[in-house]
């Protein structure tokens, strides 16, 4: 016969894993696609589009750490990050 001793699911181990996910989902999208801006700052954006390029890629790294270590709204800093380079990509490489 089948071992009926089974451990239950751990409910609670699940939601905090399943939040971690989405979390992390949140604030890799978003550095994603600052790495994309940067990648335009260094592309159009001349000598001074590489020098904010490269402040806006090591803001974004510090911001992706932040978050990830926050928790549930640790997609805000992320956001702030590419706010402040989709300002500075328009500014630069208009």
């Amino acid at each position: 016969m089948a071992d009926h001793n089974a451990p239950s699911m751990d409910y609670a181990e699940h939601e905090r894993t399943y939040n971690g996910f989405i979390n992390f989902s949140k604030v890799g999208t978003i550095a994603s696609l600052n790495v994309m801006l940067c990648l335009l700052l260094f592309t159009f954006g001349g000598s001074a589009g590489t020098f904010f390029g490269w402040i806006a890629l090591i803001a974004t790294l510090a911001a992706a750490a932040v978050g990830l270590a926050t928790g549930a709204k640790g997609w805000i800093p992320s956001a702030v990050v590419f706010l402040i380079t989709g300002l500075i990509a328009i500014v630069t490489a208009a």
